[in-house]
């Protein structure tokens, strides 16, 4: 039994593109872009994690497991 095929209503023209993206395809790219670009940017921030030993362990470990 074949299966029914569906036509365009306006026939797509050899040199365009229909390509449609939704919003955040672009705009998380971007966010996560100025993230870091800012993280870059003010190295005054980047301070060391001295307080608290467990977020020091945590980031000691996931450091070793990438690594591995």
């Amino acid at each position: 039994m074949p299966a029914p095929t569906h036509t365009r209503s306006h026939p797509a023209t050899p040199d365009s593109v229909d390509i449609r993206l939704p919003w955040w395809a672009l705009a998380l790219p971007a966010l996560a872009f100025v993230a870091l670009l800012l993280l870059i940017l003010n190295p005054a921030d980047a301070h060391a994690a001295g307080g608290d030993p467990a977020v020091t362990h945590l980031f000691e470990r996931v450091q070793q497991i990438v690594t591995r």
